[in-house]
């Protein structure tokens, strides 16, 4: 699988830097710009809803300036962070949202009113095993200089009692039974978050024909942020988040969550999924705006435009998307297979 997922990413970078070198959609000399009244983007809740306000804030003269330079002038940008990843892809069935950052889960449950238009891509991460014994070395992981178009989900145990006591169990080299992770508090989120619910479902299932629902203590979690504060503060045992959760979270694991020793020591991975294509950001199809395809492709190239700017960069980093590319729906075809599966196991 990671081979075919590189074959894809070397393609993908190939077309990021054809179409960032076309200048695509720029204004002839004397052209006046088309108005746009307005563009309405959602933001899935990656993070705390104020970190992502805070963080996208510049967003707003960034993308005008960037549109205008190819040809549209945006009276207002409006963002908000969306309550749930269900309530951004809502927002894009009902139209009410022009464009949507939302994840792959989220992406084929909508994918009748909404379409792909960028894939995200990622820093890689040193760290790339199925085996979590290769995660528990005693270091926080690290991001490489190679860009990905997927990452994993991990299953992390935290400094509760009976996180420690799962950590251990792992450390020595013991296979954990379906008791030991159901004596566990678990915290997941919306049902439709790829690493935060739907690839945990897939791992139970394939190694103990088992399912999320079927765990008895869970505590859905509003966002990963939310999720790390809880293990922190050991309200939960387990979590499960993206591979490069702790890259973001151990700076301030003390300082900010309040636990009582760094990240490193206190959490350890107790499980890892298969890799899951990167989140998107999409458009609606009942969106009269993006039913312009001219319209559409400046928007995406703005986005790849900016992905490459300092400024853009310091955006982006909150959802840790570091540029874009040129997405389809076929991309995707992996994870409706995923959610047809979890479909099944839910039944």
């Amino acid at each position: 699988m990671k081979n075919r997922l590189l074959t894809k990413l070397t393609a993908v970078v190939l077309c990021l830097f054809l179409f960032a070198a076309t200048g695509a959609g720029a204004l002839a000399d004397g052209e006046e710009p088309v108005a746009v009244e307005s563009l309405k983007i959602a933001f899935s809740p990656y993070a705390d809803a104020d970190q992502i306000v805070t963080a996208t804030e510049p967003l707003e003269a960034l993308l005008h300036d960037a549109l205008l330079e190819k040809g549209y002038d945006v009276q207002h940008i409006d963002m908000t962070v969306g309550t749930s990843y269900t309530a951004v892809g809502e927002a894009l069935s009902a139209g009410s949202a022009d464009i949507g950052f939302i994840s792959g889960g989220n992406y084929v449950l909508f994918d009748q009113d909404c379409d792909v238009l960028l894939t995200a891509l990622r820093y890689a991460i040193n760290k790339d095993s199925d085996d979590p014994a290769d995660w528990n070395d005693g270091t926080i992981e690290e991001n490489t200089e190679d860009m990905s178009t997927y990452y994993r989900c991990i299953v992390l145990a935290g400094p509760s009692e009976k996180g420690q006591a799962l950590a251990e169990k792992v450390a020595a080299g013991q296979e954990l039974t379906w008791d030991d992770l159901n004596g566990a508090t678990w915290s997941v989120l919306d049902p439709t978050s790829a690493s935060g619910y739907i690839y945990p479902c897939l791992w139970l299932q394939a190694n103990y024909g088992k399912s999320i629902s079927d765990l008895d203590n869970v505590i859905q979690s509003d966002s990963h942020t939310t999720s790390v504060a809880r293990l922190a503060a050991k309200q939960v045992d387990v979590m499960v988040s993206y591979g490069h959760i702790r890259i973001k979270n151990a700076p301030i694991w003390e300082s900010d969550y309040g636990a009582d020793g760094p990240m490193a020591e206190q959490t350890a991975v107790i499980g890892v999924t298969e890799g899951i294509y990167n989140d998107m950001i999409a458009y609606s199809k009942n969106s009269d705006l993006m039913a312009d395809e001219d319209f559409r492709t400046a928007l995406g190239q703005a986005f790849i435009d900016l992905a490459q700017t300092e400024e853009g960069q310091q955006v982006f980093g909150v959802f840790s998307q570091v540029g874009y590319t040129w997405g389809q729906d076929a991309d995707y075809d992996g994870e409706r297979a995923a959610q047809e599966l979890l479909r099944s196991m839910e039944e």
